[in-house]
């Protein structure tokens, strides 16, 4: 029996020898990253690497307007701060990380928000020129992690950084590629064979050899030594914005659709 529409669900299949792809739907929420969602992803990547299959596609919907439209915020009214550690995308996140093997992101569509962390934190991107990329939590008034920001520190030079973060401004196909978001552009009817041709060069290579290299990078990418009275800094003015009228004042903008009317307090 097919499942409707409106069920968020992830499936993964092996396609080829070596090469799986897992594909997470949400079509009647522009494919947000839903907890369920969330949830069953997380799952499927881990058995996924039980299996130890060393190469994964993320991602389908070629042609499609929006590849995830990031956290689903009708969730946001129970959970004011969705991507601390612990939660649900964060937990994703490191799943993709710590994958013994190569995840790579296949985007075509519009990103958003927790969605762009997504797929930033696959260890190679592939998009169509129809992707955009656009970090989005200043228009409701959530602040976004450390950690998190790390991820884009360490992807992006700092003023486009802040411009993504600051504007909420999507960052183009174009505009990825040129600053390393992106790995490989293709039109959109040829993105799953030019993610296919990365994923089996990958797969001919030496999984130990390769594990091993990314696991390092991770670590290396994670040693961020902060003092702990910079923590504590961080960890306050973060509480300050998630408890702020501004969120919930950005909730009720979005969930009504009008501009949020901030008054930083």
């Amino acid at each position: 029996m097919n499942k409707p529409d409106n069920v968020a669900t992830v499936t993964s299949r092996i396609i080829e020898e070596r090469i799986g792809h897992v594909v997470f739907s949400n079509p009647a929420r522009r494919h947000a990253l839903s907890a369920d969602l969330l949830a069953a992803l997380e799952q499927r990547l881990l058995q996924l690497a039980e299996q130890r299959v060393p190469v994964l596609l993320l991602g389908s919907g070629i042609g499609q307007e929006v590849w995830s439209a990031g956290h689903d915020l009708s969730e946001l009214a129970h959970d004011r701060d969705p991507i601390a550690y612990g939660k649900p995308l964060e937990r994703v996140l490191r799943a993709i990380r710590a994958y013994p093997g190569v995840v790579i992101a296949l985007v075509s569509g519009s990103v958003w928000g927790g969605a762009v962390d997504l797929a930033m934190s696959c260890d190679l991107v592939v998009a169509d020129r129809s992707a955009r990329f656009s970090m989005t939590p200043a228009n409701i008034g959530l602040p976004y992690t450390t950690s998190g920001l790390l991820r884009f520190f360490h992807n992006l030079p700092i003023h486009v950084l802040k411009e993504m973060f600051f504007c909420a401004l999507p960052l183009t196909a174009e505009r990825a590629l040129q600053f390393g978001v992106v790995n490989r552009l293709a039109e959109s009817s040829g993105l799953e064979a030019e993610a296919l041709e990365m994923a089996r060069g990958i797969a001919a290579k030496a999984p130990l050899a390769v594990c091993a290299v990314k696991e390092q990078l991770r670590i290396m990418e994670d040693m961020q030594p902060l003092p702990v009275q910079a923590m504590e800094q961080i960890a306050e003015l973060r509480r300050q914005a998630c408890a702020s009228a501004d969120f919930s004042e950005g909730l009720m903008a979005f969930s009504e659709r009008r501009q949020p009317r901030f008054r930083g307090a």
